[in-house]
Parts: structure tokens; C-alpha cells; sequence
């Protein structure tokens, strides 16, 4: 497509390794030129072009309020004006972290830090100092962020040593994380069975969404909490996605239970919706294992920009505005699109499935459920492709991506789903084999 996008993705890529700085921004697997965003407010943004999108994607999660909310903003104004970085403790860093206690009670202490992956890395070395043990237990198709040891390659359904997942990666680096099928309870036990006493910590998705949305089965994250406590090793939640986006507690609030848990994870990882759509993102968890962080003991974790003030400004605003009836919005809408999706698809004929965690779902073109990352794999990406460009033409943006999840806002109208379904009529055409190839 010709106009400014294109120009700037030219000159992105004259600076910028692919023209971005996060693959899946490239359009690599729908193919066609990103969008370079200019402006967003509400349940919309807008390209450098000037035309304006119905957004689904919600920069990944944060802006569960809608974009530049008012208050959002005039908060993180304020903090600005006072200065953008101290190098030194804040009251807001002790603010947000009660908040965060508040709706999460199993993180009784709270590290904040910048990034998901600063926060799932920090879980893991906090696991094996607490332990004295290596190996770490993740699973295929769980994103954890892009440390090392957790970009280790998916087994073909078995559980492998861990290879490197990426150039630069090294066997060393990879090789004491296990890599074993979602939602296989034999496999799992029968890990546990064999090497249950070397296992420093299973660390798992709460409810995987970056593989596609893939619910964890009845009882999976009970399991894990069951066997990692049998055998000494810690249980690590990765919130960094549905943490304070599918629920006021995330999803262990909407699973276990806040009042009176079924399960509690040993430590639990924050991000996204915590910082408001700033870089932040936190771990929590019990007492005695946080207080096992620097200064109080032997595991290290520093961050110049950790807590910064702009940051925690916007995620005090965030989680003070997010109160009961936005999720309830939020999820009534999550729940009107998938019925118009499903309707849509199965008015043309097109094989999907449609899988939810709370207000978070995806679509898989394929017949069959999907349970773990090689069913994910088994789909019509280039339906998928054909189906995202339709819904662009249309004007919505969705996940450039099929293993994404999709995400709603608050500030998602009946405007903007007017949009949604005139696009979708079009769209579920265009993912038929006879439909428009990627361009």
C-alpha cells in the first residue's frame, strides 16, 4: 500500500533492524506494510495517513480504559512536571505495590521493574536461589519473554532438554530448561516423578495467550501448584498478560479464588495493565521468597528506570479507574464480538474455533479445539492472513498475528462495533480459500 506508511517503513528500515522494534509489528506473517501509528484516543487510532482504526490489538493489553484516558494522562502530566527519573525511592513505587498487594493478596511483597521479561526473569532466579536447584519447567507455546533461558524450543508433544530458540541463545544458556506439552497432566507427573528433586520452578502462562488463547484445563494449574509443593520446587504465575486485564485480580483471582484460594502460586509476574501502557511490570509473591531479593539477601536485581515516577503514575491511575463495572463492560463487549465473529464465520462457511480466557480471546481457523502449541500450529495462518487485511480494509485492527490474543476496552462503543461487523462480513469472505490472497 502506498502513502506514508510505506515511506516510513522505507526509512525504518534504513535505521531500525526490519523496520521495528518488535517483530510481530512487522507484519511478517500476514504479510503487507505496518501501520505506523500517529495518534490513538478511545477504542481508536490512527496512521500516519490519517485514517483511523477500530483497534483490537489495545497495545497489547495496557489500555484496558481506551487510549490516552483523561485521568490516565493528566496523571502522568503531573508526575512529569516534577521531574521524569530520580535514581531513588518514590512514594508512588510504595503506592502501586499496595495496590497490588490489595488485589492480589498471595503478593505479599512486590518488586517493580520495567519490562515482562525483566519480571519472568527475575522469577526464575529468585526460584533457584531459593532452592539450590537448576532446572526450570516451562511450557510449549508459553511466552515468557526473551531471557535466555525461557526462549528454549518446544518438544514435538515429549518433554526435551531445552535448545536454544534463537540465534545467540547458547546450548549452555538453554540447557537446564524443560520443555513440556500444555495441559499434559501424564507428562507433567511423570517429570516430576523422575527429576522432581533438581525442578527449581515450573513457571507457566495463568491462562497462555501468546500462542493463540489456549485455557488452561480443569485443574492443570492445580497440578503444578500440587506437584511443585510435593517436591520443594516453586510454582511461577506469568501475569504479564491477563494480570489485571481479565479481572480485577487477573486470572489466579478468577480461577483459585481472592476470599479463600483452591491454589496459590509461590511467585507471580505483572505487567501490561499494571503500568498503564508505560514500561512497567512487576513480581510478587510470598514473603519469605521475595525477601530473598537484594538488598535483604544473596539474589540480585537492579534497575535504574525501576519504578520510575512517570510509570507508576499511570498505573496508580490505571487500577484506581479499573473498578468492577469496567471489567463488566469490557467483558460484555468481549462477549457481543465473539458472537459476532462466530456468526460471521460460520455464515461463510469458514472452519474457526473461537477460544476465550474471561474477556480475552482468539480465533483458530481450524475444526478442532486447540489444547496445546502444536494444535495452534495446525491451522490456516493464510486464512488468517486474508481475514486480519479485509478487517484492515474495513477499518479494524486486529493482532498481526494469528497466535495472539485479541483485546477490548471500556471505551469500545457501539460505533466501533458497528464497524466491527460491517468489516466482518467482508472479512469472513476474504478467509475462504477462494478469498483475496495477502498482498
Amino acid at each position: 500500500m502506498a502513502g506514508l506508511n510505506q515511506e516510513w517503513m522505507t526509512r525504518a528500515c534504513e535505521a531500525i533492524p526490519g523496520g521495528v522494534n518488535s517483530p510481530v509489528r512487522a507484519f511478517a506473517s500476514v504479510g503487507g506494510t505496518p501501520r505506523f501509528i500517529k495518534q490513538a484516543s478511545g477504542c481508536r487510532v490512527t496512521d500516519v495517513d490519517g485514517t483511523s482504526y477500530v483497534d483490537l490489538v489495545c497495545s497489547w493489553g495496557p489500555a484496558l480504559l481506551g487510549h490516552a484516558h483523561p485521568q490516565v494522562v493528566a496523571a502522568v502530566q503531573e508526575a512529569a512536571a516534577r521531574g521524569l527519573s530520580f535514581g531513588a525511592p518514590t512514594g508512588a513505587e510504595v503506592e502501586l505495590a499496595e495496590r497490588i498487594r490489595a488485589r492480589v493478596p498471595v503478593a505479599e511483597h512486590v518488586r517493580l521493574v520495567s519490562t515482562g521479561t525483566e519480571a519472568t526473569m527475575t522469577a526464575v532466579r529468585i526460584a533457584r536461589g531459593a532452592t539450590g536447584r537448576d532446572k526450570i519447567v516451562k511450557f510449549a507455546g508459553c511466552y515468557h519473554g526473551h531471557s535466555d533461558a525461557l526462549l528454549a524450543a518446544a518438544g514435538s508433544g515429549v518433554a526435551t532438554q531445552g535448545l536454544p530458540g534463537s540465534a545467540g541463545v547458547t546450548v549452555a544458556a538453554a540447557a537446564d530448561t524443560i520443555v513440556l506439552a500444555y495441559n499434559d497432566f501424564d507428562e507433567l507427573r511423570s517429570l516430576f516423578e523422575r527429576i522432581g528433586g533438581q525442578i527449581a520452578a515450573v513457571i507457566t502462562e495463568a491462562a497462555p495467550a501468546n500462542m493463540g488463547v489456549v485455557t488452561p484445563a480443569e485443574g492443570f494449574n492445580a497440578e503444578i501448584r500440587r506437584l511443585t509443593a510435593e517436591h520443594g520446587a516453586l510454582m511461577i504465575l506469568d501475569e504479564v498478560l491477563t494480570g489485571f486485564r481479565v479481572g480485577a485480580s487477573g486470572w489466579w483471582g478468577f480461577e483459585a479464588g481472592v476470599e479463600a484460594p483452591e491454589w496459590v502460586p509461590d511467585l507471580i509476574t505483572f505487567g501490561k495493565v499494571v503500568g498503564g501502557g508505560m514500561p512497567l511490570a512487576a513480581v510478587g509473591g510470598r514473603r519469605e521468597v521475595m525477601d530473598l531479593l537484594a538488598p535483604l539477601g544473596p539474589v540480585y536485581q537492579a534497575g535504574t528506570l525501576s519504578g520510575n515516577p512517570l510509570a507508576t503514575a499511570a498505573g496508580i491511575a490505571t487500577l484506581d479507574l479499573a473498578k468492577p463495572e469496567v471489567y463488566d463492560r469490557v467483558d460484555a463487549r468481549s462477549a457481543e464480538l465473539q458472537r459476532l465473529v462466530g456468526d460471521a464465520l460460520t455464515g461463510a462457511g469458514v472452519p474457526h474455533v473461537i477460544q476465550t480466557a474471561g474477556n480475552l480471546f482468539s480465533v483458530f481457523f481450524r475444526e478442532k479445539p486447540v489444547i496445546d502449541y502444536a494444535d495452534a500450529q495446525d491451522q490456516d495462518t493464510a486464512a488468517y492472513g486474508r481475514f486480519f487485511h479485509a478487517m484492515l480494509d474495513g477499518g479494524v485492527a486486529l493482532p498481526p498475528s494469528a497466535f495472539e490474543a485479541w483485546f477490548l476496552s471500556v471505551a469500545h462503543d457501539d460505533a466501533a462495533m458497528e464497524t466491527v461487523e460491517t468489516a466482518l462480513k467482508q472479512a469472513a469472505r476474504a478467509a475462504l480459500p477462494t478469498g483475496e490472497s495477502i498482498r
